[in-house]
C-alpha cells in the first residue's frame, strides 16, 4: 500500500513540472531563444577545439597530424649525410657487390676485388692470332695493385681494372683501405703506452699498415713482384710500400700524386763552386795572407760562437720537439672527441659531394651512379669515427720518425716510374706532379687535355694507352722475342 501512495505521489508531481515548464516556454522571449542557441553553439565549437586538442596531445593509434609529420622529416633531415642516412648505418659486407672479395689481415677484413685477364678472356683470345694481340698483352706478365686516394674506393678503378688487365695480361687488384670503401672498421685498438711502445700492435688506419696489406696481397697474387698504380692519397702508400720492399715492385704510376715534391736546387760546379776566374783567386790569396794574423783570432772566436749556437739550438730543438709531440697530442685528442666527430661529419656533409664534382674536368658529366659509389661508404658503421682514426694517425705517424722525409729519398727510387696528371687538376696541380718527376730520376711524365683529379674514370682510354705505352718501353721485348711467340701460338 505504500508503494501505491508514493506511484501516485510521483506522477501528480511530474505532471505539475511539466505543465509549469511549458507555461515558461511560452512567456520567453525570442531574443532569448536565439541567445541561447548561439551560446550552444559556442559551447559545442569550443567542445570540439578541445576535443581536438586532447586527441593531438594524445594520438589514437595510427593516426597522422601535420605537426609530426613536420617533426619526423626535421628528425630524418638532421640525420642524414651527403644525402645518406645516418639511422640505416649497416655492416660493410651487406653492401658488398657481386664481385667483392673479403680476407682478414691483422685482424682487419680487408675488401678487395680482383680481375683476371687470363681467366676473363680465355675463351676470346683463342680465336685471335698473336699478331692481333696488342704488343703489352704478349710480353707484360707482372699483375698490378691499385691504391685509391683519400675519401674514395675500389669504386674508382670500376672502369680502368679490366682495360688494365688486358694491358698487362695479368691479373690486377684494387682493395679498400682501412677507414674507406667496404673495409671493416676496427674499434679499439690498443693506443701505445710508454711501458707497451715496442709492443705495440699497428695502427690500422697508418700508412704502414697499408704498405704491410700491399706485400701480402702481392703474396696473395703469387707473385715476386707486382706493379703498384696509386692515385692521389693512395700514390703515397704506393712509394711508401717501394721503400719498404723494393726488390717486390717492379714499376710505380703515380697518377696525380698527392706528394709534396721538394723545391729543386741548382747545381753547383764543383770545380768551381763560386764562379770565380783566377785573377780574382790570386787578389784574393794577397789579401788573406796580409789578414793572417787577424783571421786567426776569428776563427777562435767563430769556433767559441759555433759551440754556443750549437748547444742553444739543441735545447731550442728539444723544446720544440716537446711542444710539437704537445701539440700533436692535443690535437689528436681533440680529433678523437666528440668535437672532432662532429666536425668530420660536418665536412663531409657540406663539401664531400662538392670535392666530388670538382675532381672531374667537367662536374656535369659526374652521373648520379658515380655519386651513389662515392658516398656508398657512408652506409658502413662507424665511417666517421674510423675517418678521424685515420687523420690522428696521419699527425702521430710515429713510424716516419725513424726514417728520413719521403721528399728527401725520391732520388733512391730506380724502377721505372710513370706520373700521369690533368692539366685541369683543381686538387692536386699539375705542377708539383711535374716537379716531382724531376725529383726522381729516369721517370716519365705524362699531362692528360681537359682531364682533371682523376684520369682513370673520365679519360679511361687515353690512360690506359699512357700505361701501355709506358709499360711496353719499360718491360717491351725484342722482336726476334716476339717472332719466337708467334710461332709457338
Amino acid at each position: 500500500m505504500g508503494v501505491a501512495v508514493n506511484s501516485d505521489f510521483f506522477k501528480f508531481t511530474y505532471e505539475f513540472r511539466r505543465h509549469n515548464l511549458k507555461q515558461l516556454d511560452k512567456n520567453k522571449p525570442r531574443v532569448s531563444c536565439i541567445a541561447s542557441s548561439s551560446i550552444s553553439k559556442k559551447i559545442k565549437r569550443t567542445t570540439t577545439i578541445t576535443t581536438h586538442a586532447a586527441a593531438s596531445s594524445s594520438p589514437a593509434p595510427g593516426a597522422h597530424y601535420p605537426e609530426q609529420l613536420l617533426d619526423v622529416k626535421t628528425k630524418q633531415k638532421s640525420k642524414r649525410i651527403a644525402g645518406i642516412d645516418q639511422d640505416e648505418l649497416v655492416d660493410p659486407k651487406l653492401l658488398a657487390d657481386p664481385d667483392s672479395c673479403f680476407c682478414e689481415f691483422n685482424g682487419v677484413h680487408l675488401h678487395y676485388k680482383v680481375y683476371d685477364a687470363e681467366s676473363q678472356s680465355h675463351n676470346s683470345l683463342q680465336s685471335q692470332t698473336a699478331s692481333q694481340l696488342p704488343p703489352a698483352t704478349k710480353k707484360i706478365g707482372f699483375p698490378m695493385v691499385l691504391f685509391h686516394g683519400f675519401g674514395a674506393s675500389v669504386f674508382s678503378w670500376n672502369r680502368a681494372m679490366k682495360p688494365l688487365a688486358e694491358t698487362t695480361s695479368s691479373k690486377v687488384l684494387a682493395f679498400d683501405r682501412p677507414a674507406f670503401g667496404l673495409t671493416s672498421r676496427v674499434f679499439p685498438f690498443q693506443q701505445p703506452t710508454p711501458d707497451t711502445e715496442n709492443k705495440k700492435p699497428l695502427n690500422p688506419y697508418s700508412v704502414a699498415f697499408s704498405v704491410l696489406a700491399t706485400l701480402y696481397f702481392i703474396d696473395i697474387l703469387a707473385a715476386e713482384k707486382a706493379i703498384l698504380v696509386g692515385h692521389s692519397a693512395g700514390a703515397l702508400v704506393a712509394v711508401n710500400s717501394y721503400f719498404e720492399a723494393p726488390e717486390r715492385v717492379a714499376a710505380l704510376i703515380l697518377i696525380a700524386p698527392a706528394i709534396l715534391a721538394p723545391r729543386l736546387i741548382q747545381k753547383v760546379d764543383e770545380a768551381n763552386p763560386l764562379g770565380r776566374n783566377e785573377q780574382t783567386e790570386r787578389d784574393t790569396s794577397n789579401l788573406v795572407n796580409l789578414l793572417k794574423p787577424f783571421l786567426k783570432v776569428y776563427t777562435i772566436l767563430s769556433m767559441f760562437l759555433k759551440y754556443i749556437t750549437q748547444a742553444m739550438m739543441q735545447v731550442a730543438k728539444g723544446m720544440a720537439d716537446m711542444l710539437h709531440s704537445l701539440y700533436k697530442k692535443v690535437l689528436s685528442a681533440t680529433l678523437r672527441s666528440a668535437v672532432g666527430l662532429t666536425l668530420v661529419r660536418i665536412l663531409i656533409d657540406k663539401f664531400g659531394l662538392a670535392t666530388v664534382r670538382r675532381a672531374w674536368y667537367n662536374s656535369k658529366e659526374v652521373a648520379e651512379h658515380v655519386i651513389e659509389g662515392y658516398t656508398k661508404p657512408l652506409r658502413v658503421k662507424g665511417w666517421d669515427r674510423a675517418l678521424v682514426e685515420f687523420t690522428a694517425a696521419l699527425l702521430i705517424d710515429n713510424e716516419s720518425k725513424m726514417n728520413p722525409p719521403l721528399a728527401k729519398r725520391l732520388h733512391e727510387i730506380s724502377c721505372p716510374v710513370l706520373i700521369v696528371t690533368g692539366d685541369t687538376d683543381r686538387i692536386v696541380p699539375s705542377w708539383n706532379a711535374e716537379r716531382l718527376s724531376r725529383a726522381i730520376p729516369g721517370s716519365t711524365f705524362e699531362v692528360i687535355k681537359n682531364c682533371g683529379h682523376v684520369p682513370q674514370e673520365e679519360k679511361v682510354e687515353e690512360f690506359v694507352s699512357i700505361v701501355a705505352r709506358f709499360l711496353q718501353r719499360a718491360f717491351g721485348y725484342s722482336e726476334s722475342e716476339g717472332k719466337s711467340m708467334q710461332a709457338v701460338s
